[in-house]
């Protein structure tokens, strides 16, 4: 774990100073609105997906440079996803990593902005041949995250999040919600690698069923930090489900039993790595990780 800790933390440092010279502040009034970017982007999280990403690019061979700003432009993505769930309108949320979100630290309307910046530049970063030489993997790049990130993606299953706060779901209808809002940008950063790497084989089965599997671990790891962790642990507000009444992994199977789950899901990920030769020790440690993390 120990290993896996300093590896996180250097791809983080990595992804930080390139997302760093991907959203220098311009001169003028717009200038605002990339601060408010760098603000949701810049000096916090796990940076679980952008890690995916490399430790997948590694497998190939892929140069490192394509890897991070691969890295980078799912980031932002992310971290649109958090400004816009945070708004008073969705998740109504006032701290984020720890500190306050977007919208509190500056405004709702440059909030909104900042999330809609974050997610083209994500585009305008895929779609940059220094992102990789060959035009066809730019293509898929961006074509895959789109896919992953709208409407039969990470917003879809924002949608159906919103709509469970009125209906019940069962155990089958919240898989399906957590596969779309969490489940989907991870299948992305573990396929990426592939995609830059060139393969269409087993090979990228393997990773999108790794991220399948990781994807649903790691949500129902926070399904349990919710009802377990305090806001010093996790750097958000904890609670909110239960508060709401709406229906998670940890609320229909128990704490034991979705700890169980996750489990099963983590070990089902490691088997599906079975299909390399080699290099995939920090993705193994990864799917250990996320059932054990505490924030």
């Amino acid at each position: 774990m120990t290993d896996l800790k300093q590896a996180l933390q250097e791809q983080a440092d990595n992804v930080e100073d390139v997302l760093d010279g991907l959203l220098a502040v311009p001169e003028g009034p717009e200038s605002r609105l990339v601060e408010a970017m760098r603000y949701s982007a810049l000096g916090g999280g796990k940076r679980v997906r952008p890690f995916l990403v490399c430790a997948s690019a590694s497998l190939f061979g892929v140069s490192e440079d394509s890897a991070l700003r691969v890295a980078a432009a799912l980031e932002m993505v992310h971290c649109y996803s958090l400004i816009h769930d945070d708004l008073p309108a969705m998740d109504d949320d006032d701290l984020r990593r720890g500190r306050a979100t977007c919208h509190i630290e500056y405004d709702e309307a440059t909030a909104i902005l900042a999330g809609d910046a974050l997610l083209t530049r994500a585009f305008e970063v895929l779609a940059d041949e220094d992102t990789h030489a060959d035009p066809k993997v730019r293509c898929k790049l961006v074509s895959e995250l789109a896919k992953a990130s709208g409407m039969a993606g990470m917003v879809g299953g924002q949608m159906i999040d919103l709509l469970a706060e009125s209906r019940d779901l069962d155990i089958a209808e919240i898989t399906r919600l957590q596969r779309l809002k969490t489940g989907a940008l991870i299948v992305f950063a573990c396929k990426a690698g592939a995609i830059l790497g060139k393969s269409q084989d087993v090979k990228l089965q393997a990773l999108r069923n790794y991220g399948h599997d990781l994807g649903l671990a790691f949500q129902i790891a926070d399904d349990l930090l919710d009802v377990e962790a305090s806001v010093e642990e996790t750097g958000k507000q904890v609670g909110k489900d239960a508060d709401r009444g709406k229906a998670t992994f940890v609320s229909l199977l128990g704490v034991e039993r979705a700890r169980e789950q996750a489990q099963i899901l983590s070990d089902q990920a490691c088997k599906h790595l079975d299909v390399f030769d080699r290099g995939t020790d920090l993705l193994r440690a990864m799917a250990r990780y996320v059932v054990n993390r505490r924030s």
